[in-house]
């Protein structure tokens, strides 16, 4: 079994890789040289120049293969698309006009298409180091011709230091010195003999465009060089140190890196930094952006080939990096990957991308590849065996091609051929996990995976950036993605997804009616230009207020007893409108005001059960709740199927469409086409304005261009069959409450059951409460009480009593055993305290911070949350 998160924690805490990083950067102080820059010394018997023969070995290797790799029939494939790519790549050369390198990317004015053709470049010279039979491998004229034209493009387009930097940062800065970087590698004796200065002059630029940082180098103060970008920038500075034989430059790079590696704690984060992993497995980029399946994965790659460029030299133990990496890959990653599918919830702006979840999941697999050749025993064999379970689970066949380098390539094939691994994935098939640090959830069950994206003052409520992910407002709403085995995925999530979903009926989003507009809309531009209020790409404001808004609210989080879980979230405005009613922002900047909500998910075994009070809009707009938002292929036969509590069919007419004419038991959505079905039970409300609400369901066929959620996405037509299943609220009505169960893969006499038996009280679930103070529900058949509370004051929930806002799920086993589970969903309280009524139990097991005592008519047990940021802790009473 691999490690847990917990104990890597424990035997490789984020204070034993900032003491290496110390001395690393010490020894980067030591002395100068004769180029100016500190050298490190170096360690006892020691050689610079092996260890700077040792990364550029390594580095080839990594891009370009061994001869060993290349000769093996799997990499023929892999080999052939390098060639073909550099090919084209010399086509183009050949093909361009004026203003141009290659043929359709004119230069000058666009940073994207300088940082394109310096990819370009790389691609060729790749393809003349690849040790494998090819008419451009060793070709001197092709080498010089690369050489050449890195020249043209320096002299013309990137030395002149007022003429560059335009565009986005993230080009200068880490896009275009990553490919001249690997350049100047791979073609680092040609340059020697060809145009010795070239080098040089290329470090002195790539320096002066390094703006955000310190002296033209890593600044870990700045907001820029932070998680997958520092691992980018220092990879790129290691490479720099070892075609240059500048150990100084590779000694720091390493020490900078290896700050990434250290676990974030929130409550005293170094250099200010909030970006990267978290105890809890969670991985947050932009200070603020739930990022595992996007920068995430860049990181995960970039650490994973760290591992190989330092792969036997002494400038650090690469069996302390592997050991963190193996604890990413286990606890942050493996829970958000569904049979090959990486899952929507966290991937910022990159859902409204065209590359699927299977291509994202690709990318983790090459780095637990690579991964698994860096470890031994148990640890080996359970990254092999995931590899195996992902190839064995995943509805689309995994091309090797895709992957970087012809080794991993080469070391796939021979772990799909080891018959002495079992395919195996790294946690159990029943599963929840609280990424409450980044406002995740991921409940798991075999046949079906939960995922639930929220957002608070903490964490941000979508992202926009670039003209990407053009209509976000409500991904971080509560929104979920129900994901149903044996399922392609390309065909019920993904870009089509969002194509043809409308982004006001995600499902388990509460919005108001109206129409939003897009920010290239609203401004004509991809951001908000206001330069005199501070307003400029990339500037603080604009990411506050415009990229990636957090939430107002305070309270989204829940608890984890076991494979069981509570999620609780009040729905507040994105920090743009509280600003914009503060007289904080500009006149011309639009900022939309959110309805109002609060909502809890109670997740076991069948059934994922969803209730929401206080529902409704303080601007009196009207309101739709949607329960669930599914699509088809426009050539499926969908039916939606159900029971009125009258004891009557569902009369919707067209498949289904039309809203109940009176109360609702149970409905069913099945598309026979896929080979999927989905449940729903409607539950007494349970609170002021609860009973069972009539629902709408819609059933339509759908067509949008891809182009509607990205503006640089091909205009690409979609249709699809679009089923949505929602409460619809009129302007000026009341609030409501709302309750109902999502039951995955339910068939009709399963749903039938509930209704039969949930009326009488004798089902497995009831409704406890269910207000906009507490909200909680009773699953008998598990003999589970779940409640989540909101406001301060004493909270009433069957035999459970609970002091202000908290989660908590309590389970009493057969022998008369009670299992509890106790979170702070705010994040901000220094104790929670509950009371289980009834008769005195003693505790038999606690987490440290908790305390049992006897009292009056019953137990109670006080949780010391204090920093536990949403953390869950638990105690055993008998």
């Amino acid at each position: 079994m691999p490690l847990s998160r917990r104990t890597l924690l424990t035997t490789l805490p984020a204070s034993a890789l900032l003491a290496v990083a110390a001395p690393l950067r010490a020894r980067a102080a030591a002395r100068p040289t004769t180029t100016g820059v500190a050298d490190p010394g170096a360690n006892p018997g020691s050689d610079p120049g092996a260890n700077h023969a040792a990364l550029l070995a390594n580095t080839v290797a990594i891009f370009a293969g061994t001869a060993e790799s290349n000769a093996r029939p799997e990499t023929a494939a892999k080999l052939a698309a390098l060639t073909s790519t550099a090919r084209t790549r010399l086509a183009a050369l050949d093909g361009a006009g004026p203003g141009e390198l290659f043929k359709g990317l004119p230069l000058g004015t666009s940073d994207a298409n300088l940082n394109t053709s310096y990819q370009y470049l790389y691609e060729i010279a790749l393809a003349t180091r690849a040790p494998a039979p090819s008419d451009l491998r060793d070709n001197v004229d092709v080498r010089r011709r690369v050489i050449d034209a890195l020249a043209r493009l320096h002299d013309t387009y990137y030395g002149d230091q007022s003429k560059g930097y335009y565009g986005n940062w993230f080009n200068w800065e880490i896009g275009i010195s990553a490919s001249v970087s690997k350049t100047l590698v791979l073609l680092e004796e040609e340059l020697a003999a060809y145009r010795p200065g070239l080098t040089a002059t290329y470090l002195a630029s790539m320096d002066a465009y390094l703006r955000n940082g310190k002296d033209g180098d890593v600044d870990l103060d700045s907001r820029f060089h932070t998680g997958a970008n520092l691992a980018d920038i220092t990879t790129n500075r290691i490479l720099q140190g070892a075609v240059t034989g500048d150990d100084a430059r590779v000694v720091k790079a390493v020490a900078d890196q290896l700050t990434v590696y250290a676990t974030v704690d929130p409550y005293n984060p170094r250099h200010g930094v909030t970006d990267g992993f978290y105890a809890d497995g969670s991985f947050i980029q932009h200070d603020s952006v739930a990022y595992t399946g996007s920068y995430g994965k860049v990181l995960l790659t970039r650490a994973v080939q760290t591992v190989k460029i330092l792969d036997g030299t002494d400038y650090i133990n690469t069996a302390d990096l592997v050991a963190v990496v193996r604890g990413w890959v286990a606890d942050g990653f493996a829970p958000l990957v569904f049979e090959g599918w990486m899952m929507e919830i966290v991937k910022g702006r990159g859902v409204s991308r065209t590359a699927t979840g299977y291509t994202d999941v690709a990318v983790v697999v090459e780095a637990v590849v690579d991964l698994s050749g860096h470890t031994t025993g148990p640890d080996a064999t359970s990254l092999k065996g995931y590899v195996k379970f992902v190839r064995q689970t995943s509805k689309a066949a995994l091309d090797p091609v895709v992957f970087v380098s012809p080794v991993s390539v080469a070391r796939y094939a021979d772990i799909l051929a080891d018959t002495s691994v079992p395919a195996a994935d790294l946690g159990d098939a029943a599963s929840h996990t609280a990424f409450n640090a980044m406002d995740r959830t991921v409940h798991r069950r075999p046949g079906y995976a939960f995922a639930l994206a929220r957002s608070s003052n903490r964490i941000s409520k979508y992202e926009y950036m670039s003209g990407e992910n053009l209509m976000p407002w409500f991904q971080g709403d509560g929104a979920h993605h129900l994901y149903l085995t044996g399922q392609d995925q390309t065909l019920a999530f993904g870009i089509d997804y969002y194509t043809t979903v409308s982004p006001y009926r995600l499902p388990g989003v509460t919005a108001p009616v109206e129409t939003r507009r897009t920010v290239p809309e609203l401004y004509g531009t991809a951001w908000y230009d206001n330069p005199e209020r501070g307003f400029t790409s990339s500037s603080e404001s604009q990411n506050t207020y415009v990229y990636f808004p957090r939430g107002t609210n305070t309270l989204s989080g829940g608890a984890r007893l076991g494979t069981y879980g509570a999620v609780g979230l009040v729905l507040g405005d994105d920090a743009a409108y509280a600003a914009k009613q503060a007289g904080e922002l500009p006149d011309d900047f639009v900022a939309y005001r959110n309805a109002a909500a609060t909502k809890s998910w109670f997740m076991f075994d069948d059934e994922i059960v969803v209730l929401a009070a206080g529902v409704g809009d303080p601007a009196g707009r009207a309101v739709t709740t949607t329960l669930d938002s599914r699509i088809a292929a426009a050539s499926d036969t969908v039916t939606v199927t159900g029971r009125l509590r009258d004891g009557s069919d569902w009369p919707g007419a067209d498949g289904g469409s039309g809203t109940a004419p009176g109360p609702v038991d149970w409905l069913r959505y099945a598309d026979a086409g896929q080979g999927v079905s989905v449940g729903y039970v409607f539950l007494d409300g349970g609170g002021d304005r609860g009973g069972v609400p009539r629902p709408t369901v819609a059933l339509d066929t759908v067509t949008r261009s891809r182009r509607v959620v990205r503006t640089s996405n091909p205009d690409t037509p979609v249709t699809k069959r679009v089923f949505s299943l929602s409460v619809d609220q009129p302007a000026g009505a009341r609030r409501l409450s709302t309750a109902h169960a999502l039951v995955p893969n339910a068939t009709e006499r399963q749903l039938a059951a509930y209704e039969r038996y949930g009326r009488y009280g004798r089902g497995p679930l009831t409704v406890v409460a269910n207000t906009a103070r507490v909200q909680a529900v009773e699953h008998r058949g598990l003999s589970i009480l779940a409640a989540n509370t909101f406001t301060p004051g004493t909270h009433h929930a069957g035999r459970l009593t609970v002091d202000g806002a908290a989660s908590v799920l309590v389970r009493t086993s057969r022998d008369g055993t009670v299992s509890l589970a106790v979170s702070d969903p705010t994040t901000e309280r220094g104790t929670v305290s509950l009371t289980l009524r009834g008769r005195w139990l003693r505790a038999v097991a606690t987490d440290d911070g908790v305390r049992v005592r006897r009292v009056l008519g019953g137990t109670r047990i006080d949780v010391d949350t204090h920093q536990a940021h949403g953390h869950s802790l638990t105690a055993r009473l008998r």
